[in-house]
């Protein structure tokens, strides 16, 4: 069969049949679209339902701006605790951290090692060596401060085995 609208556009030659054929196939493409659509339109249609119930546009700015309200104040509290933090670092790290300690006996004829070396040292080994001596007459107690984990003044034997001690401490929770 010839057609005279084919004819004219240079297509004469052509069976109709495969142009019915072309044409079944591109509807039944834009049929399975169409569901496809309609699949996809449906679920969102249930999501904004949803999203809507019980709501208006007038409760949904409401909503909104309650939520950006409390974003800011979240956002406030966040930066007072960082500054509290950064504040707390900075307090630590000037408290002291480090301890040694050395018990001895200072004259070798009391016994029981009553006397002792206690290090007391900060984050920079920063601090003070306390010695109590104690004997038969009394109770006698030095200190000596601690920069930079040296001393100006000397240190005696225990004293010293007490700021290494100190000083080999990381400071951290061991």
């Amino acid at each position: 069969m010839q057609s005279t609208l084919l004819n004219n556009i240079g297509l004469g030659n052509v069976d109709i049949s495969i142009f019915f054929i072309a044409f079944s196939v591109i509807i039944f493409g834009l049929f399975v679209t169409v569901i496809i659509l309609f699949i996809r339109f449906s679920k969102l249609n249930k999501r904004y339902q949803k999203f809507m119930q019980g709501n208006t546009a007038r409760s949904l700015e409401t909503d909104i701006v309650r939520l950006y309200e409390d974003t800011k104040y979240v956002k406030l509290a966040v930066e007072k605790n960082r500054k509290d933090v950064v504040n707390l670092f900075d307090k630590i790290s000037h408290a002291f951290q480090k301890v040694g300690l050395v018990k001895y006996d200072a004259f070798k004829q009391m016994g029981g090692k009553l006397s002792f070396c206690l290090a007391l040292l900060d984050e920079g080994n920063n601090g003070f060596v306390l010695n109590s001596v104690h004997s038969a007459e009394g109770c006698y107690t030095y200190t000596k401060e601690i920069i930079a984990g040296a001393s100006a003044i000397h240190l005696g034997d225990e004293e010293k085995q007490a700021l290494s001690m100190a000083c080999a401490q990381n400071g951290e929770n061991e």
